[in-house]
């Protein structure tokens, strides 16, 4: 059963209850109406939190294995500093300017068992930000950051939900970040993967190769 079916089963249901309370309530049954309005209201507020987690849910891609999450291309524009442009599997494109040696781009990985599993909860992860870095504490101390959201804010956080009430979500298998970094260079190109175990760049072109294989 997925999510989207367990929504449709607490609605139908809680109408079914609403709809029984109703009739009991035009036959003078006050007590038996009003159990049968408060179960319709306690389904249709599940429904509503099932929802929320449903919105939430779809801000993060399915991952069953190892798979493409991602290509960079950074052009140099100064000293130490580069436009990055990210490219997503879909197509879409997004452009920052990264400071520093390094790129950084970290995730979020949720991995379900149990019951969540079989409400066809897969494992998934969402690309949370991208950043420059540099190679010396002191730059990274004293030098200008650079650090970029790729996601908007939340109404609901599945993920700061999931952290403060573990042990009310014990479907939950485990939640962690993951973090990848290569060197920038001029016309360099990569590839970030994702599997379960988290993120994986790998240069795809001979800038980015040359850069890697000179890195320290």
């Amino acid at each position: 059963m997925t999510l989207i079916a367990l929504i449709a089963v607490l609605l139908l249901l809680g109408l079914l209850c609403f709809v029984a309370a109703i009739r009991r309530l035009r036959r003078r049954r006050l007590m038996g109406g009003a159990l049968g309005g408060a179960t319709a209201l306690v389904l249709f507020l599940l429904a509503a939190a099932a929802g929320l987690i449903a919105v939430n849910l779809r801000t993060y891609q399915r991952l069953t294995y190892e798979q493409p999450a991602g290509e960079l291309q950074l052009t140099r524009t100064g000293e130490r500093e580069f436009n990055a442009m990210l490219t997503y599997p879909t197509g879409e494109h997004a452009g920052f300017i990264l400071n520093g040696d390094d790129w950084q781009i970290d995730a979020r990985v949720l991995k379900w068992h149990g019951v969540a599993e079989l409400l066809g909860f897969n494992a998934a992860y969402r690309l949370e930000r991208i950043s420059g870095r540099y190679g010396g504490i002191e730059d990274e101390q004293r030098q200008p950051r650079s650090v970029y959201s790729l996601n908007p804010p939340e109404h609901l956080d599945l993920w700061s939900l999931a952290h403060r009430y573990r042990s009310w979500v014990p479907w939950v298998d485990a939640l962690y970040g993951s973090a990848t970094y290569l060197p920038m260079a001029d016309g360099a190109l990569y590839q970030i993967n994702v599997s379960q175990t988290g993120l994986v760049a790998r240069p795809i072109n001979q800038a980015a190769r040359e850069a890697v294989g000179s890195w320290h």
